[in-house]
């Protein structure tokens, strides 16, 4: 029982930095749901919404191999949530202000809290 809070206080920050990391990208998901309940009187194309939410999903699942110590994740949610932001500059024009916060949390935190576990990393 020690072992598991030892653990948990050794890598507090790695999991506070990622769940800000995924707070701030529910923004982004909020906003593509908050869309597509408009999208009638906005007229949005109805085939950006699947591709924005399957983005959205994909950028999920790489949160989750970043969480379960995989190197794909890190590679792939970069990649994802700027593929993100450039379906909504694309589709929209618009700029999305919590992907590019994503990003900044993603590299200037989140890379400090991975980067010392690569070595561990499988």
């Amino acid at each position: 029982m020690n072992s598991v809070s030892e653990k948990f206080r050794k890598n507090r920050s790695f999991y506070i930095i990622f769940g800000l990391v995924i707070l701030v990208f529910l923004l982004s998901v909020n906003t593509d749901l908050a869309e597509f309940s408009q999208h009638r009187e906005l007229r949005i194309p109805s085939g950006f919404f699947y591709y924005t939410l399957g983005v959205d999903v994909l950028v999920i699942i790489s949160w989750l191999l970043i969480l379960f110590c995989r190197k794909a994740g890190v590679i792939l949610f970069p990649v994802f949530i700027m593929l993100h932001f450039a379906l909504h500059n694309y589709y929209l024009s618009t700029y999305l202000y919590s992907d590019i916060t994503v990003l900044f949390l993603f590299i200037g935190l989140g890379l400090l809290e991975v980067i010392p576990r690569w070595n561990d990393m499988k």
